[in-house]
C-alpha cells in the first residue's frame, strides 16, 4: 500500500473534516446544531460578565427600563403632552421600550462580533454564527425578565381599572420577538462585517441606533404623526412589529397585515445580506483585523 492510499484510508476514521466555505450563502445547521453545547456556553458567558462585579447584578434588567420608562413619563408625558392614545403612560412608554431595548441589544452587542472576538476566532475552529446567535439568545432572557415587570404592571393597572385589553394578537407575540431579533441579528452581522475594514462605524452605531428610536413610535403613537410624514416611518420596519406588539397586549395601535409583512419580508432580506457578508469577511477577517 502506498502512501497516498494510507492516507485516504486514514481519513475514513475522522470525526470531522473541517471544509473551506464553497459560496456565499452557505450555512450549515446541522454543523450549528451540533455546537449547541458552545452556543449554551456563550450564553452563559454573555449573562455572567455582564452583571459580574456589580452590586445589584440582574436587578438592571428591571431597574433600567423602569427608569427609562419613568424619565419617559415625565419628560414626554407630562412635559410635552404627548398623547399615549388613551393608555396608562407607563404602560404605553414600558410596552414600546421592552420591544425597543430586545432589538437594540441584538444589534449593538452582534456588530461588534469580530472586533470584540478576534483572539477566539484565530486560535480554534468553530461555527463563527454561533456567535451572534448566542448574543440574541442570551439577549432574550434579559426580554424576558422585562416582559414579566410589563406584565407586573399591567396586572396592576388591571386591578385599579385601567382602561387596556389584550386581545387575540397576543398569538404573534413569539413571531414579533423572532422579527425584532432577527433584525437586530441581521444588521448586527452586517455592521461587524464590515467594521473589520472600517472602523468609524464603531462610533456611528450607537448614535444611529438612537436616531432610530425616534423613527420608531416608542414615545408616541403612530396616530398622532401627520399623514405626508406616516410614510416615512411606516418605511421603518420596526414600526408594524412595535405597533402590533402593543396592541396585542394593550389594545391600543394598529395591526395592518400588509405591513407586518412587510416587515417579515424586509427581515429575511436583512438576515440573508448579512450571512452573506458574514461568511464573506469570515473567510479573511484574520487579515484586516
Amino acid at each position: 500500500m502506498n502512501k497516498e492510499e494510507k492516507l485516504g484510508n486514514s481519513t475514513e476514521n475522522w470525526s470531522m473534516i473541517i471544509r473551506p466555505k464553497r459560496h456565499l450563502f452557505d450555512v450549515n445547521l446541522q454543523e450549528i446544531w451540533s455546537y449547541r453545547d458552545l452556543i449554551k456556553l456563550f450564553v452563559r458567558r454573555d449573562f455572567v460578565a455582564r452583571y459580574k462585579q456589580t452590586i445589584l447584578g440582574p436587578l438592571w434588567f428591571l431597574i433600567q427600563p423602569l427608569f427609562t420608562t419613568v424619565m419617559y413619563t415625565i419628560v414626554f408625558g407630562n412635559i410635552a403632552k404627548i398623547s399615549t392614545d388613551g393608555l396608562p403612560q407607563i404602560l404605553f412608554y414600558m410596552s414600546g421600550i421592552v420591544g425597543w431595548t430586545y432589538f437594540s441589544a441584538c444589534l449593538n452587542s452582534t456588530s461588534n462580533t469580530f472586533v470584540a472576538n478576534a483572539g477566539i476566532f484565530g486560535k480554534v475552529y468553530f461555527p463563527r454564527l454561533t456567535l451572534p446567535i448566542s448574543i440574541v439568545i442570551s439577549n432574550l432572557i434579559q426580554f424576558t425578565i422585562q416582559f414579566f415587570l410589563l406584565l407586573a404592571f399591567m396586572l396592576y393597572y388591571r386591578i385599579i381599572g385601567a382602561n387596556f385589553h389584550t386581545n387575540i394578537y397576543v398569538l404573534l407575540l413569539p413571531l414579533l420577538i423572532v422579527l425584532m431579533a432577527g433584525l437586530g441579528l441581521g444588521f448586527g452581522i452586517m455592521i461587524s462585517s464590515l467594521t473589520t475594514k472600517y472602523r468609524d462605524l464603531t462610533n456611528l452605531v450607537s448614535f444611529g441606533v438612537q436616531l432610530w428610536m425616534y423613527a420608531t413610535p416608542i414615545i408616541y403613537p403612530l396616530s398622532e404623526i401627520p399623514e405626508k410624514y406616516r410614510l416615512f416611518v411606516l418605511a421603518n420596519p420596526l414600526t408594524p412589529i412595535i405597533e402590533t406588539f402593543r396592541f396585542a397586549l394593550l389594545g391600543a395601535g394598529t395591526v395592518n397585515w400588509m405591513h407586518l409583512t412587510y416587515s417579515f419580508i424586509f427581515t429575511i432580506i436583512v438576515l440573508a445580506i448579512g450571512i452573506v457578508l458574514f461568511n464573506k469577511v469570515e473567510q479573511t477577517f484574520m487579515d484586516t483585523v
